[in-house]
């Protein structure tokens, strides 16, 4: 692949990765509940759960998965109930500043965040479309393994980045300090929009 057709797939993939949704409120949920390494086990886990499905799309199995209702609902409907559970479980959970003054070990240990970010990627198989679209711009029949490779490991770093990014900002000064503080407002917005996500995918 030529360096400026690779800049302008890097271009691409920034956007997507910054656009909000429900990773995005997962890595903040996980890193106020469990702190900074989980935010981090998060965003990695979830570039890994994507570049799964860039590899995924590069190989051809994607195309099954969007030719097939059967698979696709499965996937999707799998998807939706675990935002359903993330949501629910945020809107139940302790004020985070609370809980962890009194059993910061125990706390942490309830969030699995290498588990939580590949499933919220891996259980959305609107990646699968979004990566068919993208990589068919990019992408002949005469590619090679190796510009496969590139392209999938280039779609998962940009979007672990961007979450440990996210991460890591959280984690300076006083920042997450302040979002414990009021955590229980921020579980709730999370938690509902969570809910929310997975009602739209159910009814649509």
């Amino acid at each position: 692949m030529e360096f400026h057709l690779w800049l302008s797939f890097v271009v691409i993939c920034i956007m997507g990765a910054l656009s909000p949704g429900p990773s995005l409120a997962l890595v903040i949920k996980n890193t106020l509940a469990g702190g900074t390494p989980q935010g981090y086990a998060t965003a990695i886990s979830h570039g890994l759960g994507v570049a799964l499905y860039a590899a995924i799309t590069a190989t051809g199995i994607a195309v099954i998965i969007v030719q097939s209702p059967l698979i696709f609902s499965i996937i999707q409907y799998a998807g939706a109930a675990f935002l359903l559970y993330l949501g629910v479980k945020s809107l139940l959970s302790k004020k985070a500043n609370e809980v962890f003054s009194e059993d910061d070990t125990a706390t942490k240990s309830q969030v699995n965040g290498w588990l939580d970010g590949f499933l919220i990627a891996f259980l959305n198989p609107k990646l699968a479309i979004f990566f068919l679209a993208l990589f068919s711009q990019f992408l002949g029949e005469e590619a090679s393994s190796e510009q496969k490779m590139i392209m999938t490991a280039t779609v998962g770093s940009i979007d672990a980045l961007w979450y440990c990014l996210v991460t890591f900002t959280l984690s300076r000064g006083n920042i997450i300090s302040k979002l414990r503080e009021n955590s229980h407002i921020v579980d709730k917005v999370t938690g509902s929009f969570l809910i929310l996500l997975a009602a739209r995918i159910v009814i649509s």
